[in-house]
């Protein structure tokens, strides 16, 4: 039995897309992991640039074991490959249903990945003016309990400058958003989980087809390499 050449081209195409999508996934990861200007501490709390790290590697070894198996027909590939995209869409399938279903707990353990930063002043610089930024942009203090997380070294970041539509309190003196930032990052993270989400749906449904077309070719090449009748 000939081999689908229609099934064998269009598996290398996805496998090649696949590659790309891998490559550039690594591309903006390791940019992200390099760039001074990412924040470090959404990083500390949320550390996901490593895990985009490896899943880009993972894609792109996946995506380049597809291309040589449909290109050279080579069955041995192709099930290496199969075996790649259904181990990526048992996680995907599981990360979604813990996600959906812990989600409560993800946001508890990130508030305690906040807590390990206090108090704020005793931070690196860099992390203390990354999280005065945010103060400035959310209009908030403090990580978990407002302008106590400081220490009584309270950044001008966290100065209400009369501000009637926040809500605001006297602290050491100052005038000072009552809202702790954690507020806004919980709801941040909760935003970018829906949005995983989607996208880790999308993912799986590619997936899908990538290993009806592998398992199709490598069936159709099982029959083609069997014993011939007499």
């Amino acid at each position: 039995m000939a081999v689908n050449k229609c099934i064998k081209y269009l598996l290398f195409l996805f496998n090649f897309l696949f590659w790309v999508s891998g490559c550039i996934i690594l591309a903006v990861s390791i940019y992200l992991k390099v760039s001074r200007g990412s924040n470090k501490i959404t990083n500390e709390i949320v550390p996901g640039v490593d895990l985009l790290i490896a899943v880009g590697v993972i894609i792109m070894v996946l995506g380049f074991l597809g291309c040589c198996g449909a290109i050279q027909e080579n069955r041995c590939l192709l099930l290496l490959f199969f075996i790649g995209l259904l181990f990526i869409f048992i996680l995907l399938v599981a990360a979604g249903i813990l996600g959906a279903v812990y989600e409560d707990k993800a946001m508890e353990w990130s508030k305690e990945a906040m807590a390990k930063l206090l108090p704020l002043k005793d931070q690196p610089a860099d992390v203390q003016t990354d999280l005065q930024k945010f103060e400035e942009e959310f209009k908030c203090c403090g990580l978990l309990e407002g302008a106590k997380d400081w220490a009584g070294n309270v950044p001008d970041s966290c100065d209400c400058k009369d501000d009637k539509e926040q809500k605001c309190e006297l602290v050491s003196g100052k005038n000072v958003y009552a809202t702790p930032c954690s507020t806004f990052i919980v709801d941040l993270l909760k935003s970018q989980m829906v949005i995983v989400l989607g996208i880790a749906f999308a993912i799986a449904i590619v997936l899908i087809f990538g290993m009806a077309f592998a398992m199709t070719l490598y069936c159709q090449l099982g029959r083609k390499d069997g014993p011939t009748p007499a």
